[in-house]
C-alpha cells in the first residue's frame, strides 16, 4: 500500500457498488475508473488506446472488471507503475472446463487467458475466484430466478436439483477484495471464494421464494422437456443454456479454508431479501 490512490477498475461492476463505500469506510484513498462521467471518477474506457492512455500512476490496481480484459490493459497499468494488483475472476473456469456449449468455452478460454497475464505479469498479484455472485436486484443469477418466480409464481428446474450450490453476495466479495489489499499473505495466491452456505439447487430456489415472502413452488422436469420449454423462453432469457439445466444435478462446490485463514473471509448464509 502507499499514499498514491488505489486505481479501481469495474467500479460500476456489482462488487465495485460495494467496494467503493468499504474503500472509504477504511480511509483508502482511490480513483475508480468508469466508461461514463461520474464525479470524482476517472473517466476512461479501457478497451480503447486513449483510454489505457489516461490511465493515471498507480502502484496499487484493484480489477472488478473480467479478468479477460486484463491482457489489453497490462501494459498501460505496468508503465504507469502498477505493482500489485488484485484481479477477480471466477469458479467458472473450472466447473465450465467440460461444458459441451462453445460459448461456455469461450468464457473459460477469457478467463484462462486473463489469470495467465496476471500469472505472468512479473508483480504481486492475487486472483479471487468467487462462485454464484448475487445482490438482490442487481445480478443475473439469483435476482433473474426470483424474477422467474415472481412472475410465473413458480420456477420450474431440470431434474431433482440436487447439486450443491454456494451462492456469494457481492457485499462479502467486496470485503474480500479490501482484505486482500492490505493482507501480503495474499500475494500469489489464487483464492476461491464460496458463500458462507452449501445448499441444493432445490434448497436454493425454495430460499428465494422465501426471500419474496412467496409460497415455494418448484417443479421438477424431465431435462428434455425442460430443455423444451429453455428454447420457448429463450428471448426472456438470452443468456441461458441447455448446460445450465444439466448442472442443476451436479455439485459445484469448492474450498474457502485458504481464503478464511488468509483474508478472514467470512460470508453470509444466503438468505436474499427482495
Amino acid at each position: 500500500m502507499t499514499d498514491t490512490p488505489i486505481l479501481v477498475l469495474g467500479a460500476t461492476s456489482l462488487v465495485g457498488r460495494f467496494v467503493l463505500p468499504r474503500l472509504r469506510a477504511a480511509g483508502i484513498v482511490h480513483t475508480p475508473v468508469s466508461r461514463r462521467q461520474e464525479a470524482g471518477w476517472l473517466q476512461a474506457d479501457v478497451k480503447t488506446p486513449e483510454g489505457r492512455a489516461a490511465l493515471p500512476v498507480a502502484p496499487t490496481v484493484l480489477s472488478l472488471s473480467p479478468i479477460w480484459l486484463l491482457p489489453e490493459v497490462m501494459a498501460a497499468l505496468q508503465t504507469n507503475g502498477m505493482r500489485r494488483l488484485i484481479a477477480f475472476s471466477s469458479t467458472s473456469i473450472v466447473t465450465k472446463a467440460g461444458s459441451a456449449s462453445a460459448y461456455e468455452q469461450g468464457v473459460v478460454t477469457d478467463l484462462a487467458r486473463g489469470e495467465t497475464a496476471v500469472h505472468d505479469s512479473g508483480i504481486d498479484w492475487t486472483i479471487l475466484r468467487p462462485t454464484m455472485i448475487y445482490a438482490e436486484g442487481h445480478d443475473g443469477n439469483v435476482s433473474r430466478l426470483a424474477t422467474i418466480a415472481r412472475r410465473l409464481r413458480v420456477l420450474p428446474i431440470s431434474g431433482r436439483g440436487e447439486g450443491r450450490r454456494q451462492p456469494v453476495h457481492a457485499d462479502d466479495l467486496a470485503d474480500a477484495a479490501v482484505a486482500a489489499l492490505t493482507t501480503s499473505a495474499s500475494v500469489g495466491k489464487t483464492y476461491a471464494l464460496p458463500g458462507g452456505e452449501t445448499l441444493t439447487y432445490r434448497q436454493m430456489c425454495a430460499r428465494i421464494f422465501e426471500g419474496l415472502d412467496r409460497p415455494v413452488r418448484i417443479v421438477s422436469l424431465p431435462p428434455l422437456i425442460w430443455k423444451a420449454g429453455l428454447f420457448l423462453a429463450s428471448p426472456l432469457l438470452p443468456d441461458a443454456t441447455a448446460q445450465m439445466g444439466e448442472r442443476m444435478d451436479r455439485d459445484l462446490v469448492f474450498d474457502g479454508t485458504d481464503a478464511r485463514t488468509d483474508l478472514g473471509w467470512s460470508p453470509r448464509d444466503f438468505r436474499p431479501r427482495f
